[in-house]
């Protein structure tokens, strides 16, 4: 019987059933995600090429043509120096050619306002010169005391500002012969040029002249660059007197006759004379990168403020004063 159960027993035989496209697994993903890569790579190609300027992709093709030679240069810029889509780059649609950077626009711009900033307030300071030599032959044609006097007054304006310029003539001198003691009628006219000048911030400068007539002990004792120097001063003291504010003054020079007025007549009256520059801007930046004028430099700075030239090798570190 035992036997027989044994033979009787049933067979179970199992089979585990596959899927049909079991042969073919995840292996279509991964082809699927290289083509999207390749066409996102291949778009970004495109738009590379569509925002990088002329420049930069002749810079490419010269790196890949020639690699080490470029290297050996230094390289170029790259494309990474255009930021828009714009051809040429920057944001002017007109431009087509080279790079045009935001920056170097503004840069541009700002330059371009700057001058002209500088441009106007040149225009404006003209007219308040202007302003202000009209004010002064007002104020000397005010008062008739000094209507006689008129013709030694001479106003210009120059390149470093307004020049006042006070001559003698033959029979009215500023100054006793020889001597830095003011006359009357000087020591009036300074004044009231100095009550109008008190009314502005602008430097100023004195220079003292002399024709060429020398003195008798020649140069080695009192000679005409002590006399203009002191004759330079006193004009100063009476400025002053008049209003005009010490620290207007910063530069006082005795010239003696190396500035003539007059070349072709060295002992001409009017070579003697009180030169006073009102300074612009311009020449006041001028000055104030030269510092303290030195003895070696003061002609040269007096000189830039005349049209007239001095003779060469006149001046010396010894003629020059300033108290």
């Amino acid at each position: 019987m035992a036997g027989d159960s044994k033979k009787l027993q049933p067979i179970i035989v199992k089979r585990i059933k596959k899927g049909g496209h079991a042969h073919h697994g995840g292996a279509w993903k991964i082809a699927y995600a290289d083509f999207v890569t390749a066409m996102m790579a291949f778009f970004l190609l495109m738009w590379l090429l569509g925002s990088t300027t002329e420049g930069d992709r002749k810079g490419i093709a010269d790196y890949f043509n020639s690699p080490l030679k470029v290297a050996l240069l230094g390289g170029g810029s790259g494309s990474g120096d255009s930021s828009h889509v714009i051809k040429g780059g920057g944001t002017d649609l007109s431009r087509t050619n080279g790079q045009v950077k935001g920056g170097d626009i503004e840069a541009e711009r700002k330059t371009v306002n700057l001058q002209a900033l500088k441009d106007a307030a040149k225009r404006a300071e003209a007219a308040r010169l202007e302003g202000l030599k009209q004010r002064i032959e007002t104020a000397l044609s005010n008062n008739p005391r000094l209507d006689p006097f008129r013709s030694q007054i001479r106003l210009d304006i120059t390149r470093d500002g307004l020049r006042i310029q006070i001559v003698d003539e033959k029979n009215r001198p500023m100054f006793d012969s020889g001597s830095a003691l003011v006359k009357d009628y000087m020591r009036e006219i300074l004044r009231e040029i100095g009550k109008v000048l008190a009314e502005t911030n602008n430097r100023i400068t004195l220079a003292g002249h002399t024709d060429a007539t020398p003195y008798s002990s020649g140069e080695r004792g009192y000679s005409n660059w002590e006399l203009s120097s002191d004759r330079a001063n006193a004009s100063r003291r009476e400025l002053v007197a008049g209003g005009l504010s010490e620290g207007q003054v910063v530069q006082v020079l005795g010239l003696s006759s190396s500035s003539l007025l007059n070349r072709d007549q060295p002992t001409d009256p009017m070579n003697r004379r009180i030169s006073i520059i009102v300074m612009n801007r311009e020449a006041e930046d001028r000055f104030e990168r030269e510092g303290e004028v030195e003895a070696g430099t003061a002609p040269a700075v007096e000189h830039s403020l005349h049209t007239a030239q001095p003779a060469s090798g006149q001046a010396s570190s010894s003629h020059l004063g300033a108290r």
